[in-house]
């Protein structure tokens, strides 16, 4: 692969992407146009949304978007890499092919001990709520930049 021109490293988050009904948005205490971090009683609304057949699996997070976005005007798959932290799970696998779909190298370092973080991107109708668990995404470490890989 190509020798990346852009770097990123943020917080790096699976967003699992629905359409879903009124009844959603009451059983989570949901609010069109907002964005929340998740608490525990948001934990089951990951796997309903995963459950859905309509989901989507996007690279997300607010760096990791704007990598996504220079990769496409790039238009040269591998020229964007991005590092942050994700768990060594299901979740981190779709993160991983998200973002190789999308041309960008994912450099991620995998904390084995915490899950991947993701965003609740609950559609209703026109608008949209964002429900995000950090979890991984918190646990970046300096060290990670000097393993011989990442060099």
């Amino acid at each position: 692969m190509s020798t990346p021109a852009i770097l990123g490293m943020g917080n790096p988050l699976l967003d699992i992407s629905a359409v879903v009904t009124q009844e959603t948005f009451d059983k989570y205490g949901l609010q069109p146009g907002n964005a929340i971090l998740a608490e525990e009683k948001h934990t089951p609304l990951y796997a309903e949304l995963a459950a859905k057949p309509d989901v989507k699996y996007i690279a997300g997070g607010a760096t990791q978007n704007s990598i996504r976005v220079a990769q496409w005007m790039l238009q040269e798959p591998g020229m964007t890499a991005y590092m942050g932290c994700i768990g060594n799970d299901d979740f981190g696998k779709k993160l991983q092919a998200a973002c190789k779909e999308d041309g960008v190298q994912a450099l991620y370092m995998v904390d084995g001990s915490t899950p991947t973080g993701k965003c609740a991107v609950t559609i209703l109708e026109k608008e949209r709520s964002l429900t995000t668990e950090l979890s991984a995404a918190n646990n970046y470490k300096a060290s990670h930049l000097k393993e011989p890989e990442q060099m």
